[in-house]
């Protein structure tokens, strides 16, 4: 069976900072019951995908659910509520992720526009440095969770079989990778939405949703978000040349 491990995109921490962003939550007066129960449904729905969970998304899933429940207990006569807050060390290290993840992409901009500086080649459509004709929020960081949002949003809007015929898996992974690089082939970018939206099976969508995530593991596409909860633009990535 073919598996996308998790982990090779994205950690518990990223899905947590994903809802605080999505939801404009205040990352220090975390709605613990609301992110604990979107935190537990999309593990399930990562699972309904296949994809491999790793044990950190567990551990954290346990964490959030005792915070839930020490949040649920009375203080104890006398004790101040800023000393009391079982929230407070998972606001600690989401911040410190916080400020670690965007030392990272800064760090990443400045390589990738050094790069493009000495760059010999002539492609136009770098999802890095795509010209935005002034505006700045032109792309969007997309990380996997906006992406499986996309994927979610394409699957609801696929119209519901009420007779289920058994059959056998016919696509392949590696037969998606070959669709989707053929594509590029016509043209330099695609929606996301249209592919979806264009397949009658389920299954289909799925494994045509982990070829993207592997060749986006292998940096040969990359994907852009014009707006949150917007479709999904994938474009393959330029190849180096070789000096």
């Amino acid at each position: 069976m073919y598996r996308v491990k998790l982990t090779d995109f994205e950690g518990p921490l990223d899905l947590l900072l994903f809802f605080i962003k999505r939801d404009e939550l205040d990352i220090y007066d975390i709605p613990i019951a609301k992110i604990t129960k979107e935190f537990l449904e999309y593990l399930q729905y990562l699972q309904e995908l296949d994809l491999d969970i790793a044990g950190e998304f567990i551990v954290t899933a346990a964490e959030l659910m005792q915070i839930k429940a020490q949040m649920l207990l009375p203080r104890p006569e006398g004790e101040e509520e800023e000393e009391f807050d079982p929230r407070a060390e998972l606001v600690r290290r989401l911040l410190e992720y916080k400020r670690w993840k965007e030392m990272a992409e800064e760090l990443e901009r400045m390589q990738n526009h050094q790069r493009m500086l000495a760059y010999r080649g002539n492609f136009e459509h770098d999802p890095k440095t795509y010209e935005s004709n002034g505006e700045d929020d032109f792309i969007r960081d997309v990380t996997l969770f906006d992406l499986i949002a996309a994927f979610q949003f394409a699957v609801n809007k696929m119209p519901r079989k009420f007779v289920h015929e058994i059959e056998k898996l016919n696509v392949t992974v590696d037969e998606q990778i070959e669709f989707l690089l053929n594509l590029f082939k016509e043209k330099d970018e695609v929606s996301f939405y249209d592919i979806a939206l264009a397949m009658t099976e389920k299954i289909r969508v799925v494994v045509t949703f982990l070829a993207l995530l592997e060749l986006m593991k292998s940096k040969v596409v990359a994907i852009s978000q014009f707006e949150p909860y917007g479709d999904i633009t994938i474009v393959k990535l330029p190849t180096e040349e070789v000096a």
